[in-house]
């Protein structure tokens, strides 16, 4: 059975300071783990219909999953070394399936899939 791919997503706004500032920092990770790992950019607002009944609490906020599995939804600072530490656990399976949070679909990596 083929590995299933890592999924990593900053869930943000355009309107969000923070937001704009991680981005950079953001293209650093997909750059660091390209051809490895998925990345998507998503605007929560622009991205409302598809994403569902989403609550974004504080942004940005970082999605990992692999496969259609969540091991980590939350906010992020703006720091690469704890995003490149994360990215490496789910790459390494050493990250443990979570539950969806409150305010978050089950299936939230399906539907970020999806709005590729």
């Amino acid at each position: 059975m083929a590995a299933e791919r890592v999924l990593v997503a900053c869930l943000c706004a355009a309107w969000c300071g923070s937001c704009r500032d991680y981005r950079p920092l953001f293209d650093q990770l997909a750059a660091q783990f390209e051809g490895q790992v998925d990345f998507a950019w998503v605007d929560v607002e622009d991205e409302a219909d598809g994403l569902g009944d989403l609550d974004v609490e504080n942004f940005p906020t970082l999605m990992i999953a692999v496969g259609d599995a969540l091991h980590f939804v939350g906010p992020v600072a703006p720091q690469l070394g704890t995003a490149v530490r994360l990215v490496r656990s789910a790459l390494e399976a050493d990250a443990v399936a979570i539950a969806a949070p409150n305010g978050t679909p089950a299936d939230l990596p399906a539907r970020i899939r999806a709005l590729e």
